[in-house]
């Protein structure tokens, strides 16, 4: 049995297919129905509070007995910095004004990193859901294998190889290899080292070669073929996350889904601007204005993220919905609308097994 057999086998899995985890897309419909079609669902955990992750986790299993992945954000307690964070909003201040908004007196850290966050472990232990996933860094090893004693399968995202061999000694079950061309944040442990931007499956087939681990594919991924290249280079499985946005199952926005089916779908770009950290989206203004010559630097993960919500919140109260964090992966245009069930069987027919 191949070692992509065996992770289907763990999980109960018909097909090696994983939608990504996508916070503010991500519901327990669409986990639920893509584990019940035979992938394996998953919940974005990381913009919840330890009781929305209580509710969405519920909700899910009430859905399904079928096995899902809960992902959590593992960031380093940002570094706050007045001037930074001043001099940032300062910079789009003439933004909030075209929306007759007054900028935000204060920035907060709107986001929790599970490395502080005890009560959601505590989550975790008690409604045991059957994959815990890591995204921007990784926990101590001794909070993996409380997670492990209770049979939670753990997994964690890598960008390089030595992020993937950090994962590896700390014990942790699975790699996600997370390709440049993946939509959304990268999951690079340091945003103040090189990206050396590895291609999915050139990262696939370099952890292949090096660590012992079952490898996941993710990043740009959208049709049955991209599937079948990712296990030829050694993955057990493939995580697609842009393709499943346009499900009528998922939480987009209809302004989400007008710019995905749009010609505009096909220009994604990396970016710090929105949120503090490196993500790839649908270009739009937002991020244009952070390639000016005079844009300042821009404040740590998730500081910044609430002064672009905010200001999104202020285009879109105008009918804009050019500041939006529209997250998609490279081939966005390739996108399909269907629901999650019928998007399984087609990508299932076109991997021909």
């Amino acid at each position: 049995m191949n070692n992509s057999a065996l992770f289907l086998q763990r999980f109960g899995l018909r097909y090696p297919i994983i939608q990504a985890p996508m916070a503010g897309i991500s519901t327990p419909e669409l986990v639920a129905a893509v584990s019940e079609a035979g992938g394996l669902g998953s919940l974005a955990l990381g913009a919840s509070s330890v009781e929305q992750a209580r509710k969405m986790i519920a909700a899910t299993q009430a859905l399904t007995n079928k096995a899902f992945n809960v992902n959590v954000f593992c960031h380093l307690t940002p570094t706050r910095d007045a001037k930074v964070e001043q001099a940032w909003v300062d910079y789009l201040s003439p933004k909030f004004a075209e929306f007759n908004a007054v900028p935000p007196v204060q920035l907060s850290e709107i986001y929790q990193s599970f490395l502080d966050n005890p009560e959601m472990l505590a989550l975790f232990l008690e409604m045991k859901p059957a994959i815990v996933s890591f995204h921007f860094n990784l926990p101590a090893k001794h909070v993996v294998e409380q997670l492990q004693s209770q049979g939670i399968y753990t997994m964690g995202t890598a960008t390089n190889l030595a992020e993937a061999l950090l994962i590896k000694e700390t014990g942790i079950d699975a790699i996600v290899a997370q390709g440049i061309e993946a939509g959304g944040h990268r999951g690079m442990f340091n945003v103040d080292a090189d990206d050396e931007q590895v291609t999915t499956y050139d990262l696939v087939q370099l952890l292949s070669q090096h660590i012992d681990l079952p490898i996941i594919a993710a990043g740009g991924i959208m049709d049955g073929q991209d599937i079948l290249i990712a296990l030829e280079k050694g993955a057990v499985a493939a995580q697609l996350g842009t393709a499943f946005i346009l499900c009528p199952e998922s939480a987009a926005s209809d302004a989400y889904r007008q710019k995905l089916k749009s010609q505009e779908a096909a220009n994604t770009q990396l970016t710090a601007a929105i949120s503090g950290r490196p993500a790839r989206g649908i270009v739009n203004q937002f991020i244009r204005i952070a390639q000016q010559e005079n844009c300042p630097k821009v404040p740590d993960y998730p500081i910044a993220y609430d002064v672009g919500k905010q200001l999104n919140a202020a285009a879109s109260q105008s009918g804009s919905d050019d500041f939006a964090a529209h997250w998609a992966g490279q081939n966005a245009s390739k996108a399909r609308e269907m629901p999650a069930k019928e998007l399984i069987k087609v990508l299932v027919k076109e991997m021909n097994i």
